[in-house]
């Protein structure tokens, strides 16, 4: 820093006295340490102060080992303030550092949350992955939870990213997929991959490598069979020069296998990706799954009839080999069936969200028609609320014509009068309250490797968390505060 200070600053007005400055800047490793510690400290501060005033808050939790191979539990929460607002932000990072039985996770949560005095009345749901340890019916996480009378009654329901992906592993397909990945493993050796890509580079090739596949993300399987399938031709030349069978690769039917394959996880990536983000509730992730689920019933009653506009990559094979029309006649039935399959698995899993979902609708269209009794009753079991007031309040809001004039408004519940309709406005917190999966968890674990990767393994748990929570929060240190609680001492 100072060799870049001395550069630029030298021939400017007070350069010796700016460069004098930054030299007492205190850039010691121990020093940096508590400067990170004092900044998470700042933000945990400022997080306790937010769950002080939210109403409602949800939670999510998911489990990873980082590189020394300790059990790390990711908890994130979703505040909800008075005015409608939402927060999210990490909770806690929870070193597990014996076993990770649903106890386990349980007793460790727990502790926290009586250490830094959470307010779990406020709790409205619990979002985690399909672990035995966290959703098992006895001795899971989510068990000794509602076992707990600290705890109230609470949701809980699966990651709903993590539900989709099970969906999708019903396809099957290993006789395309096994020799996709063995083609792919015999193309990234290094002397072959080399090899490869001049042959692609001479044949001006779409793209100009293969990915490789990761068996762990089973949805990176549609970008890697995508390339493979535009690369096929050239994979062809490839494995032939280095006298490989290529009987698989000219078979037509296995070709169509391999093209459908591609279509409809490619399909299955794109709501993988609707689903993902920061921001998204449970409202945004239930529309993508019910927009997702008819078009599933289009797809099967096309290949019925022998059409393939919504399968780009079987109508690509179609139109370079005439061959394949009286193939793909025969294997469409089983295209039909694979679709019905994965459309019968997604109404299995998302079976929790069936009770749910008509409170989510109300909330985000309250003018909706509805039998106001059942759905009263409805709302007030699922939010813990008062039937008999909940009735009255639907009845009222929908009559309401100062409010039916703002119902498109996206701030429709901001103009609500929380003490003429607590009941409802209640629900209404509560449901943007909602997590609908564990991505923040997901994405931040990544921040957790990187921060503690095979080059910095002796990092303290503690240090860990506090780079963690200055890595991912969406606060702003306070830093005059900090500055002025900082004795200043010259770097040496």
């Amino acid at each position: 820093m100072m060799i870049i200070a001395n550069t630029i600053l030298k021939d400017e007005k007070n350069g010796t006295d700016l460069i004098s400055t930054l030299s007492d800047v205190q850039l010691g490793a121990s020093t940096m340490a508590r400067r990170v510690s004092a900044m998470s400290g700042n933000l945990a501060d400022q997080l306790d102060r937010d769950l002080a005033k939210c109403r409602w808050f949800s939670i999510q939790c998911d489990g990873s080992v980082d590189s020394s191979s300790t059990a790390q539990l990711l908890v994130f929460i979703r505040m909800v303030f008075e005015d409608f607002s939402t927060r999210e932000e990490l909770l806690t990072l929870l070193p597990l550092k014996t076993t990770t039985r649903g106890v386990d996770i349980y007793n460790t949560v727990k502790e926290f949350f009586v250490q830094k005095k959470v307010p779990l009345e406020k709790l409205v749901a619990v979002t985690t992955d399909g672990a035995p340890a966290m959703i098992g019916r006895q001795t899971g996480f989510i068990a000794h939870c509602k076992a707990d009378p600290d705890f109230p009654k609470f949701l809980h329901y699966h990651c709903i990213i993590h539900q989709q992906a099970l969906c999708a592993k019903v396809i099957g397909f290993g006789h395309v997929m096994t020799p996709v990945v063995k083609i792919i493993n015999i193309c990234s050796k290094a002397k072959q991959h080399r090899i490869f890509k001049v042959l692609l580079e001479e044949l001006s090739a779409e793209y100009g490598d293969l990915l490789l596949h990761a068996e762990i993300r089973w949805l990176s399987r549609g970008r890697v069979l995508h390339r493979f399938l535009s690369l096929l031709g050239e994979i062809k030349e490839f494995m032939q020069s280095k006298g490989e069978d290529i009987s698989l690769l000219e078979d037509t039917e296995w070709t169509l296998d391999l093209a459908f394959l591609t279509d409809i996880t490619g399909k299955l990536n794109h709501l993988n990706c609707e689903l993902q983000g920061k921001g998204k509730t449970v409202v945004d992730m239930i529309s993508a799954l019910n927009a997702f689920k008819p078009k599933m019933n289009i797809f099967s009653v096309g290949l019925q009839r022998k059409k393939v506009l919504h399968f780009p990559s079987v109508q690509s094979v179609l139109k370079d080999n005439a061959s394949a029309s009286e193939t793909f006649d025969k294997v469409a039935e089983k295209y039909c069936e694979v679709i019905n399959r994965l459309g019968q698995e997604f109404e299995n899993r998302f079976c929790d969200l069936d009770q749910l979902e008509p409170c989510v609708s109300f909330i985000s269209n309250p003018f909706m028609n509805v039998d106001t009794t059942c759905f009263a009753e409805q709302l007030s079991t699922t939010f813990n609320l008062d039937a008999g007031q909940v009735e009255i309040e639907i009845i009222t809001l929908q009559n309401d014509l100062h409010l039916k004039a703002y119902q498109a408004a996206p701030n429709f519940w901001c103009l609500v009068d929380t003490e003429k309709y607590s009941g409802v406005c209640t629900a209404a917190m509560k449901v943007a309250s909602l997590f609908g999966s564990t991505y923040l968890c997901e994405s931040a674990f990544s921040d957790m490797n990187f921060i503690k990767n095979k080059h910095r393994t002796r990092l303290t748990d503690a240090h860990l968390k506090d780079s963690l929570t200055v890595a991912v929060s969406s606060y702003t240190p306070d830093y005059n505060t900090l500055v002025n609680s900082m004795q200043c001492q010259s770097s040496h």
